[in-house]
């Protein structure tokens, strides 16, 4: 059975490596999680300095080693900027084999295929590596754009779950998504 114990291992492709994020690019990240835009759906507000930052990538590495989420920065391969995040907000393989993904990306690197090419590595990961047989994703249904990419990636909208989250502003209605192991196997033969 899959078990993270912290290691958070690089993958790359063919524009993208996606790797463990360090403190010490805490900037690079304040840039795209302050960015209202990009922040908009997210359960995070805006942030207000990289202090903020540093601490959320602590904390999502913190994560991984107590076996509850695993986040990659992506990063250009061209210029080693790291242009945003995805990885697996939780998963369950107990009785489930079920991740649920998160993602995003700064605005500015919007409609390049970046998130695309990242699931390239980051879907196989989730099925080969950890076992899973159904990998989710909850959207603010608001949120078209990501509704749209990921039916682009073979996932289906199953339907609305109504006051799912809490958040500081309330209760929210999410979207679930899901992709089954034998679904991708199907769309990666094509």
């Amino acid at each position: 059975m899959y078990k993270c114990k912290g290691r958070i291992p690089e993958m790359e492709t063919p524009r993208l490596r996606l790797r463990k994020m360090r403190r010490k690019d805490a900037a690079q990240m304040f840039e795209h999680w302050s960015d209202r835009e990009v922040t908009r759906y997210m359960n995070l507000a805006p942030m207000i300095g990289t202090s903020e930052a540093a601490d959320m990538i602590g904390l999502l590495n913190h994560m991984a080693g107590e076996e509850d989420a695993i986040r990659w920065g992506i990063e250009l391969k061209a210029t080693g900027k790291l242009i945003g995040s995805c990885g697996f907000n939780t998963w369950q393989l107990e009785g489930a084999f079920r991740g649920e993904i998160g993602y995003e990306l700064g605005r500015e690197y919007w409609r390049y295929g970046y998130m695309s090419e990242a699931f390239t590595a980051l879907l196989p990961f989730g099925y080969e590596t950890m076992g899973l047989n159904r990998i989710e994703a909850l959207v603010d249904p608001r949120n078209a754009a990501s509704g749209t990419f990921l039916t682009s990636q073979g996932f289906t909208r199953e339907g609305l779950l109504r006051q799912v989250q809490h958040t500081s502003t309330g209760y929210k209605d999410m979207v679930m998504y899901s992709l089954l192991y034998d679904e991708f196997l199907r769309n990666k033969r094509r």
